[in-house]
This record gives structure tokens, sequence and C-alpha cells, in this order.
């Protein structure tokens, strides 16, 4: 019996919807009961929330091509001004309009512009006869347009009298959105994250048709027994799932094992798994990069190269700066002499430094220096004089901005301001070289 049931739509396309968006059932005829029949007036605005990969995007697109409903998709990101907003659905509107021939971009400058072109788009039988959705995806891009904007959106129906619903796609809360001001509140539908039985059951349609659905199943558990403490996205996940399971195979296709053999499979795909790991979210490579590698003799832990950042792209001196600001960081203020001064003298080793000289200082983490300590270091590792300009400053800047360093304490403090360095000592010695 199928979960779907709506009495303007026939089974089979709701059928079908169930089999195009699993586990989201209870989502989807939530939309359905909010959307109503074709000629019914539905919500002004609809708010869906969610984490990113929940499945928001894929669901509203799905529903609406499946069901043949009147609509204009918009990315807020791709179109990051009003007037490119504003433009492109007016664009897309002439395409869903068959009385229209014409597919040019007519100007737009603001809202009341947007209205009345609005109106002339949707002056066919066919767009008056049935709801009309405007989905705006990333909807949180709005906040930074105009203030009038998001409201206006969230009366569309009311300022235009047209049977037209706005629903707003975004990974963050409504209260996030409301204006200081208020506004007219849209119907809001939460999406939750997957579970790992969702997550299971989504990944484990995919599978290759030569091999059986319980192997497939199989690895996919595994796959997730992995990944899933430290990776969520659905994205993702099936990323890694098309990745490696060349590798899980090999076993089966030299005839070393069978399909139902799970221990010498896992012993062959675990140390590929946890080098994959490693590069979870980075995409450092591309597939066929990490296929290469995979075929590759080596050692299972080693990453050849991945996630080494042996290639660190930044200015001439903001490598002498970063490599400066470690040397500060972990040595301390009483060895400079010692280090940086060609005619230093003698330099006793007090009880201090004896009982203390086993500490490693990596251990204890990196410690606070001033600025001009920073660039007394700087002058001294520098082979040529640098001189004292804004463009080093900007650079140091620069540097906290890419959170390579942390400024310490305030910026109004007397003294100057404090630094540490947070890069790592391999990050260093790449910087180094």
């Amino acid at each position: 019996m199928p979960n779907l049931e709506h009495p303007a739509y026939p089974a089979a396309t709701l059928l079908q919807l169930e089999s195009l968006l699993p586990c989201r059932e209870s989502q989807v005829s939530m939309l359905l009961s909010i959307f109503g029949e074709r000629q019914q007036f539905s919500f002004s605005s609809i708010f869906i929330y969610g984490h990113t990969s929940s499945g928001k995007t894929y669901v509203m697109q799905t529903l609406l091509n499946t069901l043949q409903l009147p609509h204009v998709f918009v990315n807020c990101v791709e179109y990051f001004t009003s007037r490119l907003l504003l433009e492109e659905i007016l664009l897309q509107l002439q395409s869903c309009s068959s009385e229209t021939e014409q597919t040019s971009r007519v100007p737009c400058d603001n809202f009341n512009d947007f209205v009345r072109l609005f109106k002339q788009a949707v002056a066919s039988q066919e767009l008056q006869d049935q709801t009309l959705y405007i989905v705006l995806d990333r909807a949180e891009q709005l906040r930074e347009m105009e203030a009038n904007i998001l409201p206006a959106f969230l009366r569309l129906q009311e300022l235009t009298d047209r049977n037209v619903t706005v629903v707003l796609l975004s990974e963050i809360v409504w209260e996030l959105f409301r204006p200081s001001t208020g506004c007219f509140e849209p119907f809001t539908l939460y999406f939750p994250d997957y579970s790992i039985g969702n997550l299971q059951k989504i990944l484990s349609q995919n599978h290759p048709p030569e091999y059986s659905a319980d192997f497939y199943a199989a690895y996919i558990n595994i796959l997730l027994g992995v990944f899933y403490m430290v990776c969520r996205d659905l994205k993702e996940l099936q990323h890694l799932a098309v990745l490696n399971f060349s590798k899980y195979c090999e076993p089966v296709v030299s005839g070393e094992a069978n399909e139902r053999d799970t221990r010498k499979l896992w012993k062959n795909i675990e140390p590929h798994l946890k080098k994959a790991m490693q590069t979870v979210y980075l995409r450092e490579i591309s597939s066929s990069q990490w296929e290469r590698l995979q075929r590759e003799d080596g050692e299972p832990g080693q990453l050849k190269g991945l996630s080494a950042h042996t290639h660190v792209e930044l200015p001439y001196y903001s490598k002498f700066l970063l490599i400066a600001a470690y040397l500060a960081s972990y040595n301390p203020a009483r060895t400079d002499k010692r280090f940086f001064l060609k005619h230093h003298g003698k330099i006793r080793k007090t009880d201090f430094m004896k009982k203390h000289e086993k500490t490693s200082n990596h251990l204890l983490g990196p410690k606070p220096f001033p600025l001009d300590r920073l660039l007394a270091i700087l002058y001294s590792i520098v082979d040529n004089r640098v001189a004292p300009t804004a463009n080093i400053f900007s650079q140091i800047t620069s540097l906290v901005t890419l959170q390579l360093l942390t400024m310490v304490g305030h910026n109004d403090q007397l003294d100057g301001p404090r630094y540490k360095c947070t890069v790592s000592l391999d990050f260093i010695r790449a910087v180094a070289r």
C-alpha cells in the first residue's frame, strides 16, 4: 500500500515519487497537503530548513518536476544581487508560459517593476488556472540584499493578486531571517538529518547490476561503520561509496574470496578506507588520481602527498613571517639571543633549563608573543634588509584572516597586539622547503 495519497494526482505518479524520494515520505506528504490541488491557492510563502545534504533541494525539484507543476527554481548564490535574481525569475517565467515566444532578459531595477512585469508574465490562461511556485534555494543570501526583498517575496501573492507560492530553502532557522521590523510569517517545515538507517537504504539503492543487492548493502554497512561518525553528508558518502567499491571487489574478482566472505573483504578494504578518512571533504585530488594511488603499492597509511600541504601559495614575506611566528610560539623568549645572534657570548644552562630540557614545547602548545618579537625574528632570518612598511603589517593581517595566526587579546591593548601561530610542524616544514 502506498504511503503517499492525494486525490489530485494518479497513484502511479505517487508511487514514482516514493521510489525517487526514499526516507522523505512524511515531508513529501506534508508538502502535498500544503500544495493542495493545482487550481487551489496555497500558502503565500513556505520556509524549508535543515542541514546541508538533508534533501531539501532534491525533494523540491523532484516533486515539482514529477507532478509537472509550473515553477521557477533559482539559486540565490548564483544570482547574488536583487536585480540578477528578479530578472532570472522573469526569464524563467517566460519559458513556463506556452504563449510567450521570446525568452529575452527584461531589465528589472526594483521590486515595483518586478510586480508589474510578473503580472504580465503570468497573464496567460495556463498560469492563471494553477499555482505557480517560485523556489529560492540558499535563501539565506536574501539577507545580504536590500531590506525590502525578503518581506516582499513573503507577500508576493498579496502584492500581485496571483496564485503564486514562494518557497525558501535554507540551512539556517527562520529566527535568523526575521527582520527587526517584522514581516509576514511563512509556513515552516523542517527536514531532519538522515539517520544511519536512512543512509543505508538510500546508498544501497545504487548497487551495480553485476553484483547482488545484499553484497552491495554489506559494503555500504562497512562504509557507514567507518565514516558515519565523521561525515553525515549524503553527497560525500555517495562519492566515497563509488570511489572505493572497486577496491572492495578485488578479492571477489581475483577469486580469492566469494561475496559472503566478509572477513577477507574487510581486511582488504580497511587500509584504503583509513586513507580515504584523512581526505574526507577535502577533494585534494580527482577520482582518477585516487584510483591510481590505490593501484600503486605502498604503505597502507602513507598518503603520498595528500593532505601534506606541500604547495602553500603565500607571498614571499608572508612565508618568512609564518616561520618567524612559529619560532616565536614554540621557542622561549630567553633563547632568542642564543638562536638569532651571531655573537651572543657564552650562555650558562640554569637549573630551570636542565629540569625542563626534556619537555617538548610542541606538547605544551603555542605560546603568545608580541609583535616586536615577531619582527625581530623576521629580520634575523631574512637575508636581505626588510623595512617595516605597511606591506609587512598588511601581510600579518592576512595571515590572521587565513587563520594561520591568531590574535590574542584585544586590538585596543596599549602594549601592542599579541599573536599565536596555529599551524603544525609539517605545515611549517613544507613552507620552509
